[in-house]
């Protein structure tokens, strides 16, 4: 029977990485659709923005409560997993709780945390749902968070407290075991689970073992279909959130990128640069699809957790406006899915006749932004919707002359006036006279 178990579970295993990886793989090859770009100057302030905000959930705390729910259940994360280790030990060696006999008195100890973790998880985790579906938060409910979303995010919170609710299920039948079978390793008192053998003492042994190995096999696959659920879900910023910060703009939040080709071209028009002895290929001026983009750029659309900090701060959307940067960033990752399911059944993909500018994101909602980057500063995993929008919008600035009337009078004056207005430069400090 324990090599039956084995071998179950090492296949188990086995097709859960093939899976994964398989799904990896498509990521990034999806990401890599976008523009090269070299990012490898200021490494030590990188590393330093990845352990605080990433790992150490640094801008989170802006909004206390939610920060403390979210820090039960990331630390709840991070430690059970070392119970998960354990797990897999003894699913690939047939053994029953390896580190119990090694760790001594301390292993009681570590149980006992990680049942706290475990209620601690569990009761986040119900705190969000009643914050998602009873309170109904208002960024929760905008116009993007469509049914998917909003089921997305409830499938992982009730799917973590039916995994803590099997664990806690394991130790209570588990310490009933280990006074009726020998080789059932003695754990010590665990608080939390010991307060449902009450529930379970008047079951068999042989009910006792059955219901132990469930939740056993239920805990460790719902773990690995839960590894491989979130590379579909929003919820992959758990792993992406660490690149993402490492890679992410290091710039004042008002420095705006200017394009190099234009830049040398206006340089050398002012003698500021030698002219190149070759023109260069300025080829497109801004983006009209995701290969237009920058791979980071999309790197941070799959590194979205959907919060939607960056909308409820968005000045232009409190006003009504259509323009929501969480939004741009979902309309980033769904054109880049497409892309991929297209080229994957033999289809145009990139040349599908759509394109991430109009058939994704509208004209309406890029002209809203005010660049005033209050999305980007309430991220809490540093993306930068700002980015794609001024992309998007230098686009149908320079490639199709197609902003808003007024705007392009507001060109023309800073061309020939070096002013927004439309008066000349050597009235500019007429103001200033006395009348």
């Amino acid at each position: 029977m324990a090599i039956l178990q084995q071998i179950l579970f090492i296949v188990t295993l086995g097709s859960t990485g093939f899976f994964i990886r398989k799904r990896v793989l498509r990521i990034r090859s999806n990401i890599l659709l976008g523009k090269k770009k070299e990012i490898k100057d200021r490494g030590a302030e990188r590393l330093k923005n990845m352990l605080l905000v990433a790992f150490g959930q640094k801008k989170m705390f802006k909004r206390i409560i939610p920060a403390t729910l979210h820090f039960f259940i990331y630390v709840g994360f991070l430690v059970i997993n070392l119970e998960v280790l354990e797990f897999v030990i003894d699913g690939l060696f047939g053994t029953h709780r390896i580190f119990a006999p090694y760790l001594g008195g301390l292993y009681p100890v570590l149980m006992n945390i990680f049942e706290f973790l475990a209620v601690g998880v569990l009761l986040a985790c119900v705190a969000f749902l009643i914050r998602r579906n009873i309170l109904k938060i208002s960024r929760f409910w905008s116009t993007e968070m469509t049914v998917w979303p909003r089921l997305d995010a409830n499938l992982i919170l009730i799917t973590e407290i039916v995994l803590m609710c099997a664990i806690l299920t394991m130790n209570a039948s588990d310490q009933l075991l280990q006074t009726r079978v020998d080789h059932y390793i003695p754990t010590g008192n665990l608080f939390f689970s010991s307060h449902l053998t009450s529930t379970l003492q008047h079951l068999s042994t042989s009910a006792l073992i059955l219901i132990e190995r469930f939740c056993w096999w239920f805990h460790i696959i719902g773990i690995l279909g839960f590894t491989i659920y979130i590379t579909y879900s929003k919820h992959l910023h758990i792993f992406l959130a660490f690149p993402n910060t490492y890679y992410a703009n290091l710039e004042a939040k008002g420095h705006i990128n200017n394009m190099p080709v234009v830049t040398n071209e206006v340089k050398s028009m002012l003698g500021l640069a030698p002219a190149p002895t070759t023109p260069a290929e300025p080829g497109r001026f801004g983006a009209k699809d995701i290969n237009d983009l920058s791979w980071n750029n999309l790197m941070a659309a799959y590194s979205c957790t959907e919060c939607g900090r960056c909308t409820s701060e968005c000045p232009a959307n409190l006003t009504g406006k259509k323009l929501s940067p969480r939004k741009i960033m979902m309309d980033t990752r769904d054109r880049m899915e497409d892309v991929r399911k297209s080229l994957e059944k033999g289809e145009p993909g990139l040349n599908d006749g759509k394109t991430l500018l109009n058939d994704y994101i509208t004209k309406e909602e890029i002209n809203a932004c005010t660049s005033c980057n209050a999305c980007v500063e309430a991220c809490p995993v540093m993306i930068n919707p700002l980015e794609i929008i001024l992309e998007l919008r230098r686009y149908v600035a320079m490639e199709e002359s197609g902003s808003p009337a007024q705007w392009n009078s507001m060109f023309q004056n800073i061309e020939t006036n070096f002013a927004p207005w439309k008066f000349p430069s050597s009235d500019r400090y007429n103001w200033a006279q006395k009348s």
